[in-house]
C-alpha cells in the first residue's frame, strides 16, 4: 500500500486537491478500456436479429460512451478537464454477452485512462438500459484499461489482451 507521500491527490494532512499538471508538456496520449454485458441467450438472439424493442442498441451505446468520455471530468471529481481529440466505441455480440471495447486519444497534459474506463461503463449501462425490459439477469462485468501509451509512464498492455 502506498504511503501518504506516494498518493498523488492528497496533500500531507490528508485533503485531497487536483494535482497541477500546468509545466507538463502536451503529449500524444491514448488508452483503450473493456467491458462486458452478460445476457441471455434469448436477448443476444434479439440484438443479432435487431428486434429490442427500444432500437438500435448499439447505436445509443456507442454515441453514449463518447459523450461519456467528453464528460469524465464532470463524473469524476479530480479528473482534469482535457480535449478528448478522438473516441471510438466498439460493441460485439460474444459467447454469453457484449463486449464493449473504447479507445480515447488526446494530445493533452495528462492521460484518458478514466475517459476510456467511462466511455466503455456508460455504453454498458446503456445496453442494460436498452435491454432490461426484456432481461432482466442483464449484468456489467469487467471493467478495465486493456492498454495505454503516451505520457511519462509510456506504454502498458494487460498481459492476454
Amino acid at each position: 500500500m502506498a504511503s501518504m507521500d506516494e498518493l498523488t491527490h492528497l496533500r500531507a494532512d490528508g485533503t485531497a486537491y487536483m494535482v497541477d499538471v500546468t509545466a507538463k508538456t502536451p503529449t500524444v496520449r491514448e488508452a483503450t478500456a473493456s467491458a462486458r454485458v452478460t445476457c441471455a441467450p434469448e436477448t443476444l438472439t434479439a440484438l443479432a436479429g435487431g428486434t429490442v424493442p427500444k432500437g438500435d442498441v448499439f447505436a445509443v451505446a456507442r454515441i453514449a460512451g463518447i459523450q461519456a468520455a467528453k464528460r469524465t471530468p464532470e463524473l469524476l471529481p479530480l479528473a482534469h478537464v482535457i480535449g478528448v481529440h478522438g473516441a471510438s466505441v466498439d460493441l460485439a455480440i460474444a459467447d454469453d454477452g457484449v463486449d464493449i471495447r473504447a479507445t480515447v486519444r488526446t494530445a493533452d497534459r495528462t492521460g484518458v485512462e478514466m475517459e476510456a474506463l467511462t466511455a466503455v461503463t456508460v455504453a454498458a449501462l446503456a445496453v442494460v438500459d436498452m435491454v432490461k425490459g426484456i432481461d432482466r439477469t442483464v449484468a456489467i462485468a469487467d471493467a478495465q484499461i486493456v492498454a495505454k501509451s503516451g505520457g511519462r509512464s509510456g506504454g502498458w498492455t494487460r498481459p492476454g489482451h
